[in-house]
């Protein structure tokens, strides 16, 4: 089958709507960025929000000037005018019909308003306008609105635990700690992401398993209480790790539980 053929006029209409949908309900306009006044005012933003200086962009302008070039994803969130919201993807290898989410950064004011998940189904027409049948992407494990936000809300699914995936950080988010981050995929094509991005939440169940706990609050608790913090790091790390390379998946996430995970000879009874 060809890249993309099992993509509808129909689908891409509804993914069209339900980006709308979801931009409406936050106020906020999300439209592609090009050229290279507007790349420059994502980056200018994304070092707003990661605390970089002007020396050291989250991206610096030359590739962000090749991304555009190239047709990769560039997209602003803009609430009464301003700049917001920003995302940046990367096309993958063309038989893998993957799309790579590198980064996706809104303004501190308005974490948790919803204004990511505009930009994530944005994300997802802009892909299936393209062929594109998934988007990956990385995220800390230990960020637990994050963890809610890809399994409950996108939809996504685990893929593999990454150790220290790019090394030190030198920003105000990670500096200080190891930049452990676990891959997750996004089948846009999938029944559940279709009907999560369509609104309907009421055949979301509770994942069976065992659970894996991380703190409710990482990012509040590396200022009040650092060494903690690495602590969590360290544990996380090994538990997941471990429980990973023993042949156990990541099945869900619960708020105030955790990551929810089924060891192989159980899922058939659990599923």
């Amino acid at each position: 089958m060809m890249t993309g053929e099992r993509i509808t006029d129909a689908m891409k209409h509804q993914a069209h709507l339900d980006a709308e949908r979801a931009a409406a309900l936050t106020g906020v306009t999300v439209r592609e960025m090009s050229g290279t006044e507007e790349e420059a005012q994502v980056i200018d933003l994304l070092a707003l929000i990661w605390g970089r200086t002007a020396d050291n962009p989250v991206v610096p302008k030359e590739i962000m000037r090749v991304l555009g070039k190239t047709g990769n994803y560039i997209a602003g969130a803009f609430l009464d005018g301003e700049l917001v919201g920003a995302a940046l993807g990367l096309h993958s290898s063309p038989e893998r019909s993957t799309l790579h989410s590198h980064i996706t950064g809104v303004v501190p004011g308005l974490v948790g308003k919803a204004v990511g998940y505009g930009i994530k189904l944005h994300q997802r027409a802009w892909a299936l306008d393209r062929g594109i049948e998934a988007i990956e992407w990385t995220y800390d494990p230990l960020v637990s609105r994050n963890a809610s936000f890809n399994f409950n809300k996108l939809g996504a699914v685990p893929v593999e635990y990454l150790e220290n995936f790019y090394g030190l950080m030198a920003d105000t988010i990670n500096a200080g700690d190891l930049s452990d981050r676990l891959l997750v995929r996004w089948h846009l094509l999938d029944e559940n992401v279709s009907r999560l991005a369509g609104g309907d939440r009421s055949g979301s169940a509770v994942a069976e398993g065992f659970a894996v706990a991380i703190p409710d609050d990482i990012e509040r608790l590396r200022v009040t209480d650092p060494e903690r913090a690495r602590e969590w790091r360290g544990t996380i790390r090994e538990q997941l790790t471990s429980h990973l390379n023993n042949g156990a998946r990541i099945v869900g996430f619960q708020r105030g539980t955790g990551y929810i995970l089924q060891h192989a000879s159980t899922e058939g009874e659990l599923d």
